[in-house]
């Protein structure tokens, strides 16, 4: 996994209040490649921050949440980094969380976010798909971000190009 740093005001709060003037929105790119693959199953994908010393914050879930007897969830252990950082203790469907599997392509997932406490933080993303592979893209950073900093990883396999900014 390759890690730039670039120049755009960036980062990602923990959840907390802010003041009206200090509300930002994150603005998470994230690439699901096309693979020339025999099956293609859609990934099952999660977002979340780590923050050392607190709780795993899930932002998104993307698995196949309309299945019959909500029958979708038995494979949500299978995205394993994010199951051990948060999943097993949530409920699902998860309000603002949950979503649908995403085809290939570029996704925006835009979060809601308010002030956060300075300190080192980590953006996780995983994705593991049905007769494919897995894949876990960590984009760490410290919050406050320098003026003009952003973040961006790429993945090998499972997952392609992100990009991590903040705008008010």
């Amino acid at each position: 996994m390759q890690v730039r740093h670039q120049m755009l005001l960036t980062g990602l709060p923990m959840l907390a209040l802010a003041t009206p003037a200090l509300a930002q929105t994150a603005q998470i790119e994230l690439t699901i490649p096309r693979l020339n693959v025999a099956e293609y199953n859609r990934p099952y994908v999660a977002i979340w921050l780590e923050k050392p010393g607190a709780p795993a914050r899930t932002l998104q879930v993307w698995y196949d949440f309309d299945m019959a007897k909500n029958e979708g969830t038995k494979w949500l252990s299978d995205v394993r980094s994010w199951w051990r950082a948060s999943g097993r203790t949530m409920r699902f469907p998860a309000d603002g969380v949950t979503g649908a599997t995403r085809a290939p392509g570029k996704h925006m997932v835009r979060v809601p976010t308010g002030q956060m406490a300075p300190g080192q933080y980590v953006l996780a993303i995983e994705a593991a798909r049905e007769a494919g592979g897995r894949e876990v893209i960590r984009v760490p950073f410290s919050w406050p971000p320098k003026p003009g900093q952003s973040f961006t990883a790429s993945g090998k396999s499972e997952l392609g190009a992100v990009a991590l900014a903040f705008t008010r």
